[in-house]
């Protein structure tokens, strides 16, 4: 049995950081209901159509739901919904608009005066108080609002993060949230409002350069893939033109890399680079020295050389080869998930449970479960076809 078998989440949802939450609560077992507007459904199934016609983000965040096509602004939809959530759910998630959902009834002080022991979930921009509450919120917006943009890129250039990481980061903390409240109703029976803020979800995540420029100092400079603060860490080519990241920790690492990797041992003992903050201030001459020494290797034989070292390092790569990432193939981490064009690959949650598996049944179609869900409420199929003509479903 998993975790969360027996809960029932029921989720006005799109693009990422709801449906990133409650797919995780759908891995350990919950029952998760996405609501979807009829015809159209959540807007990231429009994203792209990159697994063989369907959205990357949509495969990516929606596995093991279930998709209840309803137009919330109908009554008769509200009365179902309303309906779902008193008779079904132990946890309602919504990322609408701001305000959209205490628009609709479902405010956690409308639901939980019906339900006291319901859990609600509500997911913004930037919090449901405050003078942005009401701002639109991208990722990219929250990302540069947070601070992330400004410390990451190149000198000349500010860069976002290639992922969705406000949305990620967001989706995480609403779901270690819900499973914090889940523990205190079984301990309690008490329900709760939790309000999620990317803003803050994000902004927790640069406690590093928050501090780093305390009291005015100035902030961490944009080093492109290398860091800011520690050297040598980061990209270095080799004479085969080919690069490779390595990172350097402590003096005991240093004194090795000079030793062994570099094959210069007078250059553990040089002044200019007795420190780590002598060697971030001497960065431009390192690294020419760097990859001097490295100008007759190939990157395999700089790795090697690293290994032997125990000096940290990895290889940057593509996407196709993180597919046939050798040390994913030998953890079996990928597994297989349906969805309406056929199985695709998926990557198991992060994890490895001693007792049991997370849950990886499929990505649902738009709407595929409304007549089973309706028909467990104790719909007709007439009454099916009514309130799809009344454009309800």
């Amino acid at each position: 049995m998993q975790p969360l078998h027996g809960i029932t989440v029921v989720t006005l949802e799109h693009a990422i950081a709801a449906p990133f939450a409650t797919r995780q609560l759908a891995d350990l077992g919950a029952r998760v209901i996405k609501i979807e507007r009829p015809g159209v459904g959540d807007f990231a199934r429009g994203y792209d159509t990159r697994v063989r016609g369907i959205a990357s983000h949509f495969v990516w965040t929606n596995r093991s739901k279930e998709s209840l096509t309803l137009d919330v602004k109908h009554p008769e939809a509200q009365a179902i919904l309303k309906r779902i959530i008193e008779e079904e759910a132990d946890v309602v998630v919504q990322n609408l608009a701001p305000g959209a959902a205490a628009r609709l009834g479902l405010s956690y002080e409308v639901l939980s005066a019906a339900k006291p022991g319901i859990i609600v979930c509500d997911i913004s921009g930037y919090g449901d108080s405050g003078p942005y509450r009401d701002k639109k919120a991208y990722d990219l917006l929250i990302q540069s609002e947070a601070g992330f943009v400004s410390v990451t890129g190149t000198e000349d250039t500010p860069s976002k993060a290639g992922p969705s990481i406000a949305d990620i980061a967001a989706g995480m903390y609403a779901y270690t949230n819900i499973l914090a409240a889940l523990l205190h109703r079984q301990q309690t029976g008490e329900g709760q409002h939790i309000d999620i803020s990317m803003l803050e979800s994000l902004t927790e995540w640069m406690g590093y350069p928050l501090y780093y420029s305390i009291d005015g100092a100035a902030p961490p400079k944009r080093t492109g893939a290398s860091h800011a603060t520690i050297y040598p860490y980061g990209p270095f080519p080799a004479g085969d033109g080919k690069t490779v990241m390595l990172g350097l920790q402590n003096e005991r690492e240093w004194k090795a890399f000079c030793e062994q990797v570099l094959l210069q041992p007078a250059l553990a003992a040089d002044e200019r680079f007795a420190s780590n903050p002598l060697r971030v201030a001497a960065r431009a001459t390192l690294y020419d020295i760097i990859v001097t020494a490295f100008a007759g290797l190939s990157a395999a034989e700089v790795v090697q050389r690293l290994e032997t070292a125990q000096i940290a390092n990895a290889q940057v790569n593509t996407m196709a080869e993180v597919w046939a990432h050798p040390q994913l193939q030998e953890r079996q981490r990928w597994t297989q998930v349906e969805t309406s064009v056929g199985a695709v690959p998926a990557l198991l949650p992060p994890g490895s449970w001693s007792r049991g598996a997370p849950r990886m049944d499929a990505v649902p179609a738009l709407g595929q479960h409304t007549d089973s869900i309706l028909s467990g409420l104790g719909y007709s199929a007439t009454q099916l076809q009514a309130l799809r003509e009344e454009g309800a479903v």
